[in-house]
């Protein structure tokens, strides 16, 4: 092939449309644990983060709920992935190789996020702090009980093994934040005039992004490194469904949506589906929930 404008132009396209073909085949399950905050400076504060709003009866003036204040912030981190392809393959029209890679560019820009919420994040969330400056998942939230005084309040049990998490998914704001200043975008540098063509006869294409993940309200996830069975299951939905905010506020929180990795798949299973539990008995857990079965727990 010849190397000029209008053919360089002509790969450009085809490039990145493999580009975006693996880009939209990439899964979005992040979107089930985290909301996703438009953010235009490189770190945002998320002071408000201290307490939920509630409905009061409305008796003589309003009562300005004015959220408590916490340093905690979300920096942004930049990403990049980026390709190279040789000038002597397309003099050679040896470019059946780039088709699958350019895909492959796609689905791995479009994973980020599944790895950033689920691995990064949510899996580190019992080292990892929250606004509170405790661990996101710990034994020891400080929380107001109804005389004022300040207890302790747990979103773990502990344990050993594979983590698998309990949440409510169905308010407005999940557990993770997902902080996004720019989403992944296709760029090059192919120009026959440009440095690298010729320094290293290699036209250049990538993404680039800038985004980053933190921990919302504690409140809305259980995290447990226990066996996942029936008796665990159930003190995690107990304790989730119990939560309460200051001054003994309950938060109707609604244990709706079972995070495991591909270790705990087949324990949700029986967990969620089955009809009998291991005994015999009933099972009066299934249903109960929905499964989120993610390879970036394994």
């Amino acid at each position: 092939m010849l190397v000029n404008a209008a053919n360089l132009a002509a790969l450009r396209v085809g490039f990145k449309k493999h580009f975006q073909n693996g880009l939209g085949q990439a899964s979005s399950d992040w979107t089930s644990v985290a909301t996703e905050v438009p953010s235009m400076t490189k770190e945002q504060k998320y002071g408000w983060l201290g307490k939920l709003p509630n409905v009061r009866e409305w008796i003589g003036s309003r009562a300005i709920q004015n959220l408590s204040q916490h340093d905690y912030s979300i920096a942004e981190k930049p990403w990049e992935l980026t390709i190279g392809v040789d000038r002597d393959d397309i003099e050679t029209d040896n470019l059946g190789i780039y088709a699958p890679l350019f895909s492959e560019m796609g689905a791995s820009t479009g994973a980020k996020k599944d790895l950033l919420v689920f691995g990064d994040t949510l899996r580190k969330g019992f080292d990892l702090n929250c606004y509170d400056g405790q661990p996101f998942f710990d034994t020891d939230h400080p929380v107001l009980d109804e005389s004022g005084n300040e207890v302790s309040v747990a979103n773990t049990d502990g344990g050993a093994g594979e983590p698998w998490f309990l949440i409510d998914d169905t308010r407005a704001l999940k557990p993770i934040i997902l902080q996004r200043r720019k989403d992944f975008e296709f760029v090059n540098m192919d120009n026959l005039t440009d440095t690298n063509v010729f320094m290293n006869k290699e036209f250049i294409y990538g993404a680039d992004a800038r985004f980053n993940t933190g921990f919302g309200f504690w409140q809305m996830a259980w995290g447990s490194k226990q066996p996942l069975n029936a008796a665990n299951y159930q003190k995690a939905r107990a304790a989730l469904s119990g939560m309460k905010g200051d001054h003994g506020r309950p938060l109707g929180i609604r244990p709706s949506l079972l995070i495991v990795g591909p270790s705990n798949e087949s324990a949700a299973l029986k967990l969620l589906n089955n009809e009998m539990g291991a005994g015999g008995e009933t099972n009066e857990w299934k249903g109960t929930a929905k499964l989120l079965v993610t390879p970036w727990l394994a």
